[in-house]
């Protein structure tokens, strides 16, 4: 994901907690690891959840202190993650109004001090990461192969949120590793629903930056789409619905989360009849109302584990 544009305007949000609250010397590097845009942590955050309470036993809560440890984890690793992403963009975003002023990219971050914290960010992560089984260290260890290249995929193909999709779903392979120590069938079938949501979802994003993208280079499936991205977004939401109902049926949820599943079904529809692909602020606040859309499958899969 990019951050949402607005022409000759800048990405960074002003005047928001980090400035009220933050020590000065602290907010650049709070800024590079975008903690006071949430959004990406939570989208990052939700399909582990999802698996940590699907693979929950029978009438039980999922496991707290893992649920805790997944937030803070979501939090380190996407910090890392758009480490990454402005590390091999800095140039590219120097030349772009909206991003000129970006940590790296204006150089209120050396690049030193840029790779300084992603190695401190990844060293907390794995140490969350060892409180887990052998398999699920193993498991998020690999999730780096996808974590890395990220950035250049939109420099080589019109798929980019394809790849977000196999990354940002990661974590419901993590948990399901987590509880089970394996992976079962019903795994997969969560993660390909995650990564059917992030092909919608980040499609709607980037049509925020689609000329922007234009003018730089930068591929998408906003540009490869084009007037045919409703539809298209529709199809993936529509996957991404089935194949929930899919894991719900393999996991023998109970009837709660069937209710949650129709409300979560529900809440797409209603992003994609009524998104403005040409308008910026309502691609950007249906694309952040997928939180909302992840907390209700968690919730209801809360509901269909308790209740029997």
């Amino acid at each position: 994901m990019r951050n949402a544009p607005h022409h000759n305007v800048s990405d960074i949000p002003r005047g928001n907690w980090l400035d009220r609250y933050a020590p000065a010397g602290t907010r650049p590097f709070a800024r590079l690891m975008r903690l006071d845009r949430p959004i990406g942590t939570w989208l990052l955050l939700l399909p582990g959840w999802w698996a940590l309470t699907i693979t929950a036993q029978s009438g039980t809560w999922p496991n707290l202190l893992w649920v805790a440890l997944f937030g803070i984890g979501a939090i380190l690793m996407r910090g890392a993650g758009c480490v990454i992403n402005d590390f091999f963009d800095r140039n590219l975003d120097a030349r772009v109004t909206r991003t000129s002023d970006r940590p790296l990219a204006s150089g209120a971050v050396s690049v030193r001090a840029a790779l300084a914290l992603l190695t401190a960010l990844l060293a907390l992560s794995f140490a969350i990461l060892v409180q887990f089984n052998i398999f699920a260290i193993a498991i998020g260890t690999l999730s780096l192969v996808l974590i890395v290249p990220y950035p250049l995929m939109k420099r080589i193909t019109w798929w980019p949120q394809a790849w977000l999709g196999l990354t940002f779903n990661w974590g419901a392979l993590l948990g399901w590793a987590v509880v089970r120590a394996e992976l079962d069938p019903a795994a997969f079938v969560l993660y390909a629903a995650g990564f059917f949501w992030t092909l919608g979802y980040d499609t709607i994003y980037a049509h925020q930056d689609k000329e922007d993208d234009a003018l730089v280079g930068i591929k998408s499936t906003a540009r490869l789409l084009g007037s045919k991205s409703r539809p298209s977004v529709a199809g993936f939401y529509i996957v991404t619905i089935a194949l929930l109902v899919a894991t719900g049926w393999m996991t023998a949820l109970t009837w709660p989360y069937w209710a949650g599943l129709t409300l979560a079904a529900a809440h797409l529809a209603w992003q994609t009849i009524t998104i403005e692909f040409d308008d910026a602020k309502d691609c950007l606040a249906k694309f952040k109302s997928n939180r909302d859309f992840g907390l209700i499958v968690f919730a209801s899969a809360i509901a269909g584990r308790l209740i029997a």
